[in-house]
């Protein structure tokens, strides 16, 4: 019988979906456990993960009867698509299925961040009324500068437009006549974006171009009542350098989602940095999304296995 491993939550009425065909090992406990992960891997044909779950060359050759790997998501840094390829094993990403989800975690961070007034509780609390202190900016007329412009930036875009923010953007791999760019100002470098914008948002993958992608050099050039959002993928951010200008006052916020290390380290540069927002990746995840990339990736999987069956 055909079997399947989710290594990582997912909504478990799309993981059911697929009992009727296969052997399913739902366990979120085997992406903390790697020795149990490859043990259950060994005889599986499917596998289905999120973005912790490192399906590596290891695995692979833990695992040589796999045909398909499910991802909950989209980012594929977690993958190695080459050593995939080279096994024949089908990578099955949940294209479009958390757009919204992250276009509501970029804009609801760039509202907190331009307005301030959301982390005075403590202060209040204590006796404090620090109503002068607090007085922000909205987010009507700034400039929102999306840094890729892909499918999940131009859902951001839509919504931002719709509460009258400008929208810029820049995407190298996005041809300059390509029909998307209508209603949004494109830039030629990322250091016109940069120096231009009131609210900047990460969309791109972490690759060797994108690592550190915003560094000290970067953030020296970005206004000092910006702020900055990254809900893409950690590493695209250089920590230390965003703490060190954060600290000084240099930039007026940030928000991330996303880290180079995850779950955070301790003694992490983050730590009681001002103004900074941090969450623990899952701005693509609500439950309305985690229902529709749950299924989407049981459906891409299911396909690929029935495909293998039909052809064997």
């Amino acid at each position: 019988m055909t079997k399947i491993v989710i290594s990582e939550f997912m909504d478990e009425g799309a993981a059911a979906s697929l009992e009727d065909r296969a052997e399913v090992v739902f366990d979120t406990g085997l992406v903390e456990d790697r020795a149990a992960l490859l043990a259950a891997v060994a005889d599986a044909q499917g596998l289905i993960v999120r973005n912790r779950t490192r399906v590596d060359a290891e695995l692979l050759a833990a695992a040589p009867r796999l045909r398909v790997v499910g991802r909950l998501g989209v980012g594929l840094d977690n993958i190695d698509l080459a050593a995939c390829e080279a096994r024949d094993v089908i990578v099955k990403p949940a294209h479009g299925g958390n757009g919204s989800s992250v276009a509501e975690y970029v804009l609801t961070g760039a509202l907190m961040l331009r307005r301030r007034a959301y982390a005075s509780s403590v202060s209040m609390l204590a006796g404090g009324w620090p109503r002068q202190a607090l007085i922000g900016r909205e987010v009507a007329g700034s400039t929102l500068g999306l840094v890729g412009f892909g499918a999940i930036a131009r859902e951001t875009a839509r919504r931002a437009r719709a509460l009258d923010m400008k929208v810029a953007a820049f995407d190298p791999h996005l041809a300059s006549d390509a029909p998307e760019w209508a209603g949004v100002t494109r830039h030629e470098s990322l250091d016109a974006l940069i120096a231009s914008s009131d609210v900047i948002s990460l969309h791109v993958p972490l690759t060797e171009a994108t690592h550190h992608l915003i560094d000290a050099a970067a953030l020296s050039r970005m206004k000092a009542d910006a702020v900055l959002i990254n809900a893409s993928r950690g590493g695209t951010v250089d920590e230390e350098a965003l703490a060190e200008v954060l600290r000084q006052g240099r930039l007026a916020g940030a928000m991330l989602d996303v880290f180079e290390q995850e779950p955070l380290p301790a003694g992490s540069a983050l730590e009681g940095v001002p103004n900074l927002i941090l969450t623990p990746h899952i701005a693509g995840v609500t439950h309305e999304s985690n229902a529709r990339i749950s299924q989407m990736t049981a459906d891409a999987v299911r396909e690929v296995l029935e495909q293998e069956e039909v052809s064997a």
